[in-house]
């Protein structure tokens, strides 16, 4: 029997994980903390939250096994690239946001 077409992406899309994301602009004048989620497919969605509340999301996909690149669109109009390596459940990033460096770790 063959397995309906119509069910593969929604146990694709089931297929995630979630981790804890937290970091700091390089001045420490800003922390961060939110979630990176990964897909099977490659790609993923990282989400962050400012200690001045702005709310940034970027969506990333892995250029190699172990690392990763995407862009930060943030609430307050400021957007930048940010790149990461990782182990499968724990990692680290850098990026800027708005001209600014940033670094984050995950998992």
């Amino acid at each position: 029997m063959a397995f309906p077409r119509l069910l593969l992406p929604l146990l694709l899309s089931a297929c995630s994980l979630t981790l804890p994301v937290v970091g700091q602009l390089a001045d420490g004048s800003e922390t961060f903390t939110g979630t990176a989620t990964g897909g099977l497919d490659g790609a993923g969605v990282l989400s962050i939250t400012s200690s001045g509340g702005r709310t940034c999301t970027g969506s990333f996909v892995y250029v190699t096994e172990r690392t990763g690149e995407g862009t930060f669109q943030c609430s307050d109009g400021q957007s930048g690239p940010f790149s990461f390596v990782t182990t499968g459940t724990r990692g680290t990033g850098t990026g800027t946001i708005g001209g600014k460096t940033m670094t984050f770790t995950f998992g």
